[in-house]
C-alpha cells in the first residue's frame, strides 16, 4: 500500500528495522480503519471509537502484547495528513518526538524558518519545545499550513485546547492553564500577524473596555425607549467618569434599579414610578441576587436620585433632548434620612478592623521576614552542595538532589530548579521556587506597611518612580513618586531606610544577571487597558513572557502568609489581613506619632482630610479639633508677603533643619518647621530613628535606667517606677527594631556613570 511506503521513505534518518515497524504500523492501523463504514480514511476514522476520542491508540496494541505499537502508525498517518483528529482525539494520544516528524514530513520552508526563530528565542528548553509542539498540533487538527495561521486560529486553537485537557483530567488545575504564549510570541515576532496584534498572547485573550451599548445590553431590559435613554445617559456621564466609575454606575442604574422595575412592573413605560412599585423595588434591592443582605443600598439610592435630578438639570439646558423624561423622582426626601449615622458606623467597623490587626502586623512581620532569611539562607546552601551532598541548615540535615528531568534540562544547557529532601521526613523542596515565593511575599508587606499605598499603585510602581533630592552638604533623601490612582493625583513620598532597602532588594533581584529590568505591560481590571511597557517593580517572569503581578495575586500571597500562622498563632485565626489594612494602619501610626493631619493626608494621596480623619483608627476628636484652631489661626495673623519666592536664606535655613534632627542616637523623622514635641525625650519619642552603630550605647542607658529601677522598687518610688518601666519598653523596642535592620543584607546598588554622548 502506498501510505505504508510513504511511512517508511519520508523519514530516512532512522534505522531501516525502525522504519519497517513504522510502515507495519501504520498498515495495522489503516487495516483497522478499514471496518468502519466511509468513503475516505477521514470518514473512516471520524467513524472509529479512536478517531471520535473514546478510547486510546495503544487499546488497539502495544509492543507487550501484540508484538507490534500501533501508536507510531496513528501518528505517521497524523504527519502525514492522512487524517485530521480532532483536538480531543489529539490530547487523548499524546506521542513523542510528533514535532520534529510533523516537520520533517511537511517540507514546509516556512515551517522550518519557525522552527529556527524558536531555537533562537530567550526561551528555557522546556517552553521551546511546547512552542514547537502546540504549532505542529494547531496544524495537525486545523488541517492548514502555517501560512494560513492567523491571530483568530490562535486564539480559537487555544480555548479549545482548555476545553479538552479540561474534559481529559477534571480536577486538575494545570489543566486550564494557557499553554501557546510560547508559540505566539515567536509567530508574533516572525511578522505573520498583523502589526496592531497584541505583543502577547494573555493581552490578546483580555477584553478591552465595552461600549455603552455594550454594557447596558448586559442586562435584559424590554422597554427600548428606555433602553435609548440610558444608553445616551451614560454617554453624557462618561465624559466625567472614568471607565471603572461608569461600570458601577450602569450596574447600579440599569441592573438594580430599572431592570428590576420593569420585573415588578412589565409595562413600565416611562420613569413616573408608582409609590407602590418604589416601596417593592426598595424592598427588593435590601438583599443581593443570591439571597444575601445587601450592606451598600445607600449608594443605589443615591445613583437612582442622581439620575433623576440629572435628566431634570439637563432638562432645563436641551428641552428637546431631555424634558420628554423628566419626572418626578421616586426616592423620598426621607429616605437617606440617618446616612451620615451609618456611614460612621462604618467608619467605626473600619477602626474596629484596624485596631484588631494593629497588634498582629509585627507577628505577620516577623514571620515574613523570617521565611525569606530561612530560605534564602537554604537557597545558597544549596546551590554551594554538588549532588547528593549532606548538609545541615539551622539543625536539619538536607540532601541536594538533581531528577531525572533535571539532568535532561542540563543535556540542553537549560538552567534547573534548586531541590533538597529533607532528611528527617523524606519531603522534596522546591527551594528555589519557595525563596521566588519569599521574597515577593516579604517585598509586598514591607512595602505595603511602610508606604502606606493602596494596592493598585504599589502593582504600578517602577524603577523610574525612584528620585532622590540631594543637598547643599551632600546627603541624598530618596523619593517614591506614586502614579496617578484612584485621586488622579501623582505624590512624592520621602523614603525611610526600611522602604528604600526593600525597593533596592526588589532592583538588585532583577538585575543580578547583569540585564536591566524587563519591560513590560500592566493590565488595569479596573480600567480595561494595557499600559506602556515600563520597568515595573513588581514582576516576575511568567512561563515565556515576564507579567506584572496582579492585585489579586499579592491579596493571595499575604491571605497565604495569614493562613499559615493561624495554625500556631490564636491571633490569626479566622481574621484575613488585606492590603488596605497595611494603609490603615499607616495611617493610625503617622497621625498617632504626632504627625500633623494634613501632612497624613499629603502623603497618603488624600483630596479630603475627612478621608484621612476616617482611616485613623485611635485618634483623639479633641486633638484634630484643636490643631485644626491652630492652624486656622495662625493662617489668619500669616503676613501675605510670606507666599513669595523662597530666599537663599530660607533655602539653607531648611537645610539646616536636616543637620538639626540628629542626635546622639541617630535622627529625629520630625517634619520641617515642627519643634520636638515630645521635649526631647528621644527614647520615647516614634520619630527617633537608632543609628546601629549606637546599639552599645543603648546598653549602656539600659543598664543605667535598671540600676535606677532597683534603687526606686528599694525607696518605693511608684511613679518613678512606672515611668522608667515605659522608658524601658521603649527603649528595647527601637532595639530590637533596629538590630532586625541590621540582619537585613544590605543591597548596593551601585554608583550610576553618565553615558558619553556621541556626536
Amino acid at each position: 500500500m502506498q501510505i505504508g511506503r510513504l511511512a517508511a521513505t519520508v523519514w530516512e534518518e532512522v534505522a531501516k528495522s525502525t522504519r519497517d515497524q513504522r510502515a507495519q504500523a501504520t498498515r495495522r492501523v489503516l487495516g483497522y480503519l478499514a471496518d468502519f463504514p466511509g468513503g475516505t480514511w477521514q470518514e473512516r476514522w471520524d467513524a472509529s471509537p479512536i478517531g471520535q476520542g473514546l478510547v486510546a491508540a495503544n487499546s488497539l496494541g502495544t509492543r507487550r502484547g501484540t508484538g507490534l505499537a500501533i501508536a507510531p502508525g496513528v501518528r505517521a498517518l497524523y504527519c502525514l495528513r492522512v487524517i485530521r483528529p480532532s483536538l480531543l482525539t489529539f490530547r487523548r494520544n499524546p506521542f513523542q518526538n510528533f514535532a520534529p516528524m510533523f516537520i520533517a514530513a511537511q517540507a514546509d520552508p516556512l515551517l522550518d524558518e519557525y522552527a529556527e526563530q524558536v531555537q533562537a528565542h530567550q526561551l528555557r528548553h522546556v517552553h521551546r519545545r511546547e512552542a514547537l509542539s502546540e504549532l505542529c498540533t494547531l496544524l495537525t487538527v486545523q488541517g492548514v499550513a502555517l501560512g494560513d495561521v492567523t491571530a483568530p486560529a490562535v486564539l480559537h486553537f487555544t480555548q479549545e485546547n482548555r476545553r479538552a485537557r479540561g474534559t481529559l483530567q477534571p480536577g486538575n488545575k494545570t489543566a486550564n492553564r494557557l499553554v501557546g504564549q510560547g508559540m505566539w510570541n515567536v509567530l508574533h515576532a516572525m511578522g505573520r500577524f498583523p502589526p496592531s496584534t497584541p505583543a502577547t498572547l494573555r493581552a490578546a485573550l483580555m477584553r478591552g473596555q465595552r461600549s455603552v451599548e455594550e454594557m447596558v445590553d448586559q442586562y435584559p431590559i424590554r422597554n427600548q425607549s428606555v433602553r435609548g435613554l440610558l444608553i445616551e445617559y451614560f454617554t453624557r456621564r462618561r465624559a466625567d467618569s472614568d471607565y471603572s466609575s461608569l461600570k458601577n454606575l450602569v450596574l447600579l442604574v440599569a441592573h438594580h434599579f430599572w431592570e428590576k422595575i420593569e420585573r415588578i412592573n412589565p409595562d413600565q413605560a416611562d420613569l413616573r414610578i408608582s409609590p407602590a412599585d418604589y416601596t417593592t423595588w426598595r424592598q427588593m434591592i435590601t438583599v443581593k441576587d443570591d439571597g444575601k443582605p445587601r450592606s451598600g443600598q445607600d449608594s443605589i439610592v443615591i445613583a437612582v436620585r442622581s439620575f433623576y435630578y440629572d435628566l431634570h438639570t439637563w432638562a432645563a439646558e436641551e428641552p428637546e433632548r431631555w424634558a420628554a423624561w423628566v419626572a418626578p423622582c421616586p426616592v423620598p426626601p426621607g429616605e437617606l434620612h440617618g446616612l451620615g449615622a451609618r456611614r460612621r458606623r462604618i467608619n467605626e467597623r473600619s477602626a474596629d478592623r484596624t485596631r484588631q490587626r494593629q497588634p498582629l502586623l509585627p507577628v505577620l512581620v516577623e514571620h515574613v521576614e523570617t521565611r525569606y532569611d530561612r530560605t534564602r539562607q537554604l537557597l545558597e546552601r544549596a546551590n554551594e552542595a554538588v549532588e547528593g551532598e549532606l548538609f545541615t541548615h539551622a539543625g536539619t540535615e538536607y540532601r541536594r538532589v538533581i531528577t531525572d528531568s533535571d539532568h535532561k534540562l542540563l543535556r540542553h544547557g537549560d538552567a534547573v530548579p534548586t531541590r533538597v529532601i529533607e532528611e528527617a521526613t523524606g519531603q522534596l523542596i522546591h527551594i528555589g521556587t519557595e525563596e521566588e515565593a519569599a521574597f515577593w511575599e516579604w517585598a509586598a508587606v514591607e512595602t505595603l506597611r511602610h508606604s502606606g499605598v493602596r494596592i493598585e499603585e504599589l502593582c504600578e510602581l517602577t524603577h523610574l518612580s525612584l528620585r532622590q533630592y540631594q543637598r547643599a552638604n551632600g546627603e541624598v533623601i530618596a523619593l517614591l513618586v506614586i502614579a496617578p490612582s484612584k485621586t488622579d493625583r501623582e505624590r512624592v513620598i520621602p523614603m525611610s531606610a526600611e522602604l528604600f532597602h526593600v525597593v533596592a532588594s526588589v532592583i538588585r533581584r532583577h538585575t543580578r544577571t547583569g540585564r536591566p529590568i524587563p519591560l513590560v505591560s500592566r493590565y488595569d481590571a479596573h480600567d480595561k487597558q494595557w499600559s506602556a511597557p515600563m520597568p515595573f517593580l513588581f514582576q516576575r517572569q511568567n512561563g515565556t513572557t515576564p507579567a506584572v503581578f496582579s492585585t489579586a495575586a499579592i491579596q493571595e500571597m499575604i491571605s497565604r502568609r495569614g493562613e499559615a500562622l493561624a495554625e500556631s498563632h490564636p491571633g490569626f485565626r479566622g481574621l484575613k489581613f488585606t492590603p488596605h489594612d497595611f494603609r490603615r494602619i499607616f495611617a493610625t501610626e503617622l497621625v498617632n506619632s504626632g504627625l500633623p493631619i494634613h501632612i497624613g493626608a499629603a502623603l497618603l494621596g488624600h483630596i479630603n482630610i475627612q478621608t484621612t480623619r476616617g482611616y485613623v483608627a485611635v485618634f483623639d476628636e479633641d486633638v484634630i479639633r484643636h490643631y485644626q484652631a491652630h492652624l486656622h489661626q495662625r493662617r489668619q495673623v500669616r503676613p501675605v508677603d510670606e507666599y513669595r519666592e523662597t530666599t537663599k536664606d530660607e533655602w539653607a535655613e531648611f537645610d539646616e533643619h536636616f543637620d538639626r534632627r540628629k542626635v546622639e542616637l541617630g535622627s529625629c523623622g520630625r517634619p520641617y518647621g515642627t519643634p520636638c514635641q515630645h521635649e526631647h525625650a528621644c527614647i520615647r519619642c516614634p520619630m527617633l530613628h537608632i543609628n546601629p552603630k549606637m546599639l552599645s550605647r543603648l546598653e549602656e542607658l539600659e543598664a543605667d535606667l535598671l540600676a535606677r529601677l532597683h534603687r526606686a522598687e528599694g525607696e518605693g518610688w511608684v511613679g518613678e517606677i512606672e515611668g522608667i518601666n515605659l522608658t524601658l519598653r521603649f527603649l528595647r523596642a527601637k532595639r530590637e527594631d533596629t538590630e532586625r535592620r541590621v540582619r537585613r543584607p544590605a543591597v548596593d546598588l551601585g554608583i550610576p556613570s553618565p553615558r558619553s554622548v556621541t556626536r
